[in-house]
């Protein structure tokens, strides 16, 4: 299914909402709009295989590019539009563009990116991108374009960048499917479809920006399905409830960090504001604390459910509330490829040992395009459809995974193996805590020793005052030896806007 299939049949649906300003796109709207872009990069001379970049802010018109690409046999990549404009142009020329599209609401980048990149199609659409000259105004180039769907439209597929979050953005190519757009087989609408309940029914509320894989591959899943999205400009913890409210949303996705500054509003306002719509709250991306994840079921419900993924589609697991009450800090049991702990010589582990996530499967799924060794990086070294994101995590008897933390990130101080993780969770809903980071840094002594940065609340003084009321604090609840030895304080930690920590800049401070 896709969404011309329900331009068919509910034409005036919102496909799309945007919760900012109230603007929708429509079913007949998103069809029609989506096909003329695919008849103008079909007579452009695109083929199959081709990509399209697309840089933007969320937008409903994003949607018309996306579906366009996926009714071409085209690749899409949606940009970071955070990147600075060398970081923009180096994925655009990487990922070998034939088209970029562009949004007037990113027009700073847009222009900046104009002369650095070689792409024979640009279109623009929003408004005008003062300072360029080479982008072609989106609706004139449409205006006369046909939006009857074109006789052929094989599937295409996304092909995302990785956040960056240990080093330079790799692009994720899977292989294009050999069918239509129209044909069964699409794995996200089998897999989630069923799991999650999604349908023509759906109301889904999507607060992350859509050029991270799971808020565009989820968006697109409800879309394609039949339902409603609903998607904010950029996250807000009362405007998410707000909008749960006003559209009673049924199905919504996020990451930690949203529900650490849903929970830290007041009680009054959070009681203000009526959830029971939601039936399904997805979270992934980064791990969820503890207590975090159990203040929110104590709030929401049982309606929690978690998968661990990556971008590179190598594998997932899952686990609903049921099953994490039973196994706090379990990220589930494998629902795509089997789990393997393997050591950094490659033997597989047993339950309970500590060792690098690899996810079987028949085939390899992705490579990292123009990076073989990146690809053979992510291998293991004994079977080559065994690939890993590099996390670390044990499994228990009942093949349960639990992560502990990235290998980049593992701090070894005097030999032994802290998580950093495991004291941030520590330290997540500490009340004179708004954000927080754990990184190793250089010890004489140790090799490594433990250092919390941590960003107060507005008002909290910070100080070593401060500093030794959090060290008692983590080593009240963590064993000592994993308790920071320090804390710095500061005004800002960098994480992209899904609320992954990038600590390859956080660690570039100190090493």
């Amino acid at each position: 299914m896709y969404p011309g299939t329900h331009a068919a049949t509910t034409p005036d649906k919102p496909a799309v909402i945007m919760g900012g300003s109230g603007e929708t796109l429509t079913f007949a709207e998103l069809e029609a709009g989506s096909a003329r872009l695919a008849n103008h990069f079909r007579a452009a001379g695109l083929q199959r295989g081709d990509v399209v970049a697309l840089v933007s802010e969320n937008t409903a018109r994003l949607y018309e590019v996306y579906w366009a690409a996926q009714r071409s046999g085209l690749y899409v990549t949606a940009v970071n539009h955070h990147l600075s404009a060398p970081e923009a142009a180096y994925i655009v020329r990487d990922c070998g563009a034939k088209a970029l599209v562009v949004s007037a609401g990113v027009a700073g980048l847009a222009a900046a990116i104009e002369d650095h990149v070689d792409t024979p199609v640009r279109l623009a659409f929003g408004g005008p991108i003062p300072g360029a000259s080479r982008y072609a105004d989106y609706d004139e180039t449409l205006a006369g374009v046909s939006a009857e769907p074109p006789a052929d439209q094989p599937r295409g597929a996304d092909m995302l960048y990785s956040s960056g979050t240990t080093g330079r953005p790799k692009g994720i190519k899977p292989t294009l499917p050999d069918r239509r757009v129209d044909e069964p087989g699409d794995t996200y609408q089998a897999l989630f479809g069923p799991m999650y309940g999604f349908g023509t029914d759906t109301v889904y509320l999507n607060p992350a920006p859509l050029y991270h894989a799971a808020p565009l591959r989820f968006t697109a899943t409800v879309q394609a399905l039949g339902g409603t999205v609903v998607v904010m400009d950029r996250f807000d913890p009362e405007q998410a409830l707000a909008l749960i409210d006003r559209y009673r949303v049924t199905h919504s996705q996020w990451v930690p960090t949203m529900f650490v500054r849903m929970l830290k509003l007041p009680e009054q306002v959070r009681s203000s504001y009526d959830v029971s719509s939601l039936r399904v709250a997805i979270h992934a991306a980064a791990p969820c604390p503890v207590d975090v994840k159990q203040a929110m079921i104590d709030w929401w419900g049982p309606v929690l459910h978690e998968y661990y993924a990556a971008t590179e589609a190598n594998g997932i697991t899952f686990i609903d509330s049921a099953q994490w009450l039973e196994r706090p800090g379990s990220v589930g049991r494998a629902g795509l490829g089997t789990i393997r702990i393997s050591d950094d010589e490659g033997t597989v582990l047993e339950p309970g040992r500590i060792g690098t996530v690899y996810f079987e499967r028949d085939e390899r799924p992705f490579e990292y395009h123009n990076d073989p060794g990146k690809t053979l990086a992510a291998t293991h070294p004994d079977h080559d459809t065994w690939t890993t994101t590099g996390d670390l995590g044990y499994l228990d008897e009942d093949g349960f995974l639990f992560l502990t933390d990235r290998k980049a990130f593992m701090i070894i101080s005097g030999g032994v193996n802290i998580y950093p993780q495991e004291v941030e969770d520590a330290l997540a809903l500490h009340p004179k805590v708004l954000d927080v980071a754990v990184i190793g840094v250089p010890d004489e002594e140790m090799g490594e020793k433990v250092k919390a940065v941590v960003q107060p609340p507005e008002g909290v003084e910070a100080g070593p005052e401060l500093e030794r009321e959090l060290i008692d604090f983590v080593r009240e609840r963590i064993a000592h030896y994993k308790a920071p030895s320090s804390v710095d304080f500061t005004d800002f930690l960098p994480r992209t806007p899904t609320g992954k920590l990038v600590k390859r800049e956080l660690r570039d401070r100190y090493v």
